[in-house]
């Protein structure tokens, strides 16, 4: 309840009326078959790094295997991008690739963000979460901090979580709950997310009791991306509940999403990679489809571009023929 109270006091009449045109442009270009885009994007997602101190076996930053460039957003122009978009745009991911905590002046970029009542939020292996680092973190107006806790025994846990300690992650969750208590702040709402993979899902009754005993506001299970799962994956769930993929009578496996031809995230977010290259979301981990840059132009030119719409309008010719489609686990749903 908290979170989205907090979420709420974002709202703007600016950018609720932003967020009515970007719902109907959506339905509007849903029903006719036309890409049609009249609002600035809800909510964008912000690289701070590529870098990454672990070794996740389906992550480019974890297994060093980029095919772009790699580095660290720099808050010059990280702070002229904000500048373009914090009066229509209420929610900011600072996560993509990487640990964000990497990247020294990260907090400072927050708190920029949050000075502009933007909602924002990472994601972070915990790794770095000192005493000091808790305590900038609750300053810096953080509303929401995603830690991943993908096992509740060290052995569990490393075996996605590769060089990973949950020592660490454990310590990092003590520190940022105490820093919220000295501080008396009811942010950044704190959740413990567990991506469920084959060898863990027996814990996950116990991630529940730990996050419990932590003190931790919300528990999260998230399914998991495997890039080779038509043949079986070691980390896909025995529980079908928690996989992304279904078996079929031949053995092999295929993805749950329908890939209906239309997409949500192409309406309403976006993300932009450590150098200000613009990609459609998430799943174009190395930045394939460049639908602009912020080196070259601003961000409204981008939005609207001619190469945005016809990306879009591609998801209406055929979903499937789109490589970073074709293992989505979302796109369709829209935010209730």
């Amino acid at each position: 309840m908290n979170d989205s109270i907090q979420m709420l006091k974002k709202a703007s009449f600016r950018r609720l009326t932003n967020a009515l045109k970007v719902y109907g442009s959506y339905y509007q270009s849903k029903w006719s078959g036309k890409p049609i885009q009249k609002g600035f994007p809800m909510a964008i997602a912000i690289e701070p790094t590529t870098a990454c101190n672990l070794g996740c076996p389906e992550c480019p930053s974890g297994l060093k295997q980029f095919t772009r460039p790699t580095g660290n957003l720099k808050e010059d122009f990280y702070k002229k991008v904000i500048d373009q978009v914090w009066r229509e745009t209420f929610y900011l991911t600072f996560y993509f690739q990487g640990e964000p905590y990497i990247n020294p002046k990260f907090l400072d970029m927050v708190k920029y963000a949050s000075a502009k009542k933007m909602y924002t939020t990472t994601s972070t292996n915990a790794h770095f979460l000192t005493p000091e680092n808790a305590k900038k973190t609750v300053e810096s107006g953080l509303d929401r901090l995603i830690i991943s806790v993908d096992g509740t025994t060290q052995e569990t846990y490393e075996n996605y979580r590769i060089g990973g300690t949950l020592s660490k992650v454990l310590e990092g969750t003590k520190n940022i709950i105490a820093a919220k208590k000295q501080l008396n702040s009811k942010t950044p709402h704190v959740i413990f997310q567990f991506l469920v993979v084959k060898p863990n899902e027996h814990q996950i009754d116990e991630v529940y009791e730990l996050a419990k005993e932590y003190g931790v506001d919300e528990v999260k299970l998230k399914t998991a991306q495997v890039y080779e799962y038509e043949n079986g994956n070691d980390l896909i769930p025995e529980n079908d509940k928690y996989s992304r993929y279904k078996k079929l009578r031949n053995g092999k496996y295929q993805i749950k999403n329908s890939l209906e031809n239309n997409c949500w995230k192409l309406w309403h977010s976006c993300v932009i990679t450590w150098d200000g290259k613009v990609i459609p979301c998430c799943f174009d981990k190395d930045a394939n489809h460049r639908l602009g840059e912020l080196a070259n132009d601003d961000f409204k030119k981008i939005w609207f571009s001619e190469s945005y719409n016809n990306f879009r309008k591609q998801l209406f010719k055929g979903r499937e023929n789109i490589d970073i489609c074709k293992n989505c686990s979302e796109g369709t749903k829209v935010w209730a």
